[in-house]
């Protein structure tokens, strides 16, 4: 018995084209040709072309299969490692699955992890979002706790709605008089959320990594009149009490 090209693809349940590509990987014999130039597959093809497919269909890569080679036996050590695999690839669904119910449920902004997401005010600022995107990829978990813990017990005040409106311009009067009253607050949330006076001490690329990328941040985020707020903010906190 012999088939042709698209006889042995019918047969396995596969493409034309699936069965050339096993031939150009490796994973298929050539087959003889009849004297008109044609491809004849006989059986052993058909099985070797039935595992392969049902290999795929389990999830194993063309590549794994062709480290199995051709002997049809129990490939213990392959199914151990796909079995894991597949484990690893169930648990990160299931964990996106969870984040979506969260987004669809209350809603929460896409942009941020869902260990921020859930505590960021939806009238922050763009500036102030894309800000706290950044301090997630730099913060580790002790930091990101505390961001989030701070993030949640937040009010919005009116030193925020300035800061937010500052124009590039404002005067050194404004300046200084915003930067005080904004010292304030944030002495007062330090004195709630202690952690949150430090949020880089276990970031995964270092204190002073996670600093520097906070501060390209605030350069590039907002203006300069806000960046010098910022500065003062910072002076006037490391002042002696």
């Amino acid at each position: 018995m012999a088939w042709s090209t698209r006889e042995i693809a019918e047969l396995t349940g596969t493409t034309l084209r699936a069965v050339r590509h096993y031939h150009d990987v490796g994973l298929l014999a050539e087959p003889e040709r009849r004297a008109n130039g044609y491809k004849q597959y006989g059986v052993a093809h058909l099985v070797r072309v039935l595992r392969i497919k049902r290999l795929t269909d389990l999830g194993f890569s063309l590549s794994q299969i062709a480290e199995m080679g051709d002997a049809d036996d129990h490939p213990e050590e392959a199914l151990r490692t796909l079995d894991a695999e597949l484990a690893a690839t169930i648990e990160r669904l299931q964990r996106i699955r969870r984040e979506l119910a969260a987004i669809m449920t209350q809603p929460l902004p896409t942009d941020l992890p869902p260990e921020l997401a859930s505590a960021a005010r939806a009238d922050i600022s763009a500036a102030d979002r894309s800000f706290t995107v950044v301090l997630s990829r730099v913060l580790g978990p002790r930091g990101m706790q505390a961001y989030s813990e701070l993030l949640g017990s937040l009010e919005r005040t009116s030193a925020d709605a300035e800061f937010d409106g500052l124009s590039t311009d404002a005067d050194e009067a404004t300046r200084a008089d915003l930067a005080r009253r904004m010292a304030e607050e944030v002495r007062g949330m330090w004195q709630r959320h202690p952690d949150a006076a430090d949020l880089g001490t276990d970031a995964p690329g270092g204190a002073r990594f996670a600093g520097e990328t906070m501060g390209k941040a605030l350069r590039d985020l907002y203006n300069d009149a806000q960046i010098d707020v910022v500065q003062r903010v910072h002076a006037l906190l490391n002042e002696a009490p």
